[in-house]
């Protein structure tokens, strides 16, 4: 079924300059470079984003700068992302007044809770907000993995519009696709970027790929040979994609996993001319220059740069 959140929507990159302040113009740049590879919606203040790295002032800036470099062109998907119930209804209202068309939540994190809280989390949220909402289930960050039949429960009472599942618990995801089949106009996305023609065989709606800043053309690829049932191209474009994710193991152990997949984005982008710098925000480091060239020789082979 056809709903308003289909297809390829990757969680924006935030570029800075070297001095570590936001940088806009790149961040218009890579809006426009995601835009021109076909997506169908922008994932902004995401974990790929380096939202817990923000500023208030930087997070409005991010929202605000994408909006306009957008321009409604796709809708516009926000995380609303802070610890405890209360404190996520103040950061969605306050993105949705920025120009969210809807807002990503995960569980609670830093406070402790479980399945019964964090159903009223999610209810309450929903109450105190007028636009769409997206489960994040993320445990790597909340150390929580969100119950399938839980979001299953909240899709079907209206509470949650779909899913955003980063989990990378596969057996889980496919629980969960099987669980919310008969509920109407629930979108569900993996975040898993070298699975992706099998989560849409599953029958997901889409994916949300941290790679597709730097590929965006190439998911679209791969999901229009989806829907049109061609999983032999699918699958190849899914190889190939496979082949491109290896940049983010050039760091080696150097740096933490965070640093070294955002890092890979963001250096893959500036090889590739859309934004100025591969800065990391505080305390993360940047790739170095070896690391560079690891990266640079796998976008080549991939018709990159």
């Amino acid at each position: 079924m056809s709903t308003q959140f289909q297809g390829v929507i990757p969680p924006v990159i935030t570029p800075r300059h070297t001095d570590g302040r936001i940088d806009t113009t790149s961040l218009k740049n890579v809006t426009q470079h995601l835009l021109d590879g076909g997506v169908t919606g922008l994932f902004v203040l995401g974990s790929s984003g380096e939202v817990p790295y923000m500023t208030n002032e930087e997070r409005e800036l991010v929202v605000t700068t994408v909006a306009d470099a957008n321009a409604g062109a796709v809708p516009l998907i926000v995380g609303a992302n802070e610890q405890t119930t209360n404190r996520v209804i103040e950061e969605a209202k306050k993105v949705i007044d920025l120009g969210a068309d809807a807002i990503v939540v995960t569980s609670m994190y830093y406070a402790i809770g479980n399945v019964q809280e964090t159903d009223t989390h999610f209810r309450s949220i929903h109450a105190a907000v007028d636009k769409p909402i997206f489960a994040y289930d993320v445990p790597v960050r909340t150390h929580f993995k969100l119950p399938a039949d839980l979001l299953a429960r909240l899709g079907r009472d209206g509470v949650i519009t779909g899913v955003k599942d980063s989990s990378g618990d596969d057996v889980s995801f496919r629980q969960l696709l099987l669980a919310a089949k008969d509920i109407p106009d629930f979108d569900i996305f993996t975040g898993h970027e070298v699975v992706v023609d099998g989560a849409l065989l599953g029958g997901a709606q889409g994916v949300v790929p941290g790679l597709g800043n730097v590929d965006p053309a190439g998911y679209r690829r791969l999901y229009d040979a989806a829907q049109a049932g061609d999983w032999t191209t699918a699958a190849a474009e899914q190889d190939r994609l496979a082949d491109l994710f290896e940049i983010v193991y050039t760091p080696k152990g150097r740096v933490s996993g965070g640093a070294a997949g955002l890092g890979a984005f963001k250096t893959a982008l500036q090889l590739m001319g859309v934004i100025e710098s591969n800065t990391m925000s505080a305390p993360m480091p940047s790739l170095n220059p070896e690391e560079t060239e690891a990266i640079r020789a796998i976008l080549k082979r991939n018709g990159l740069v």
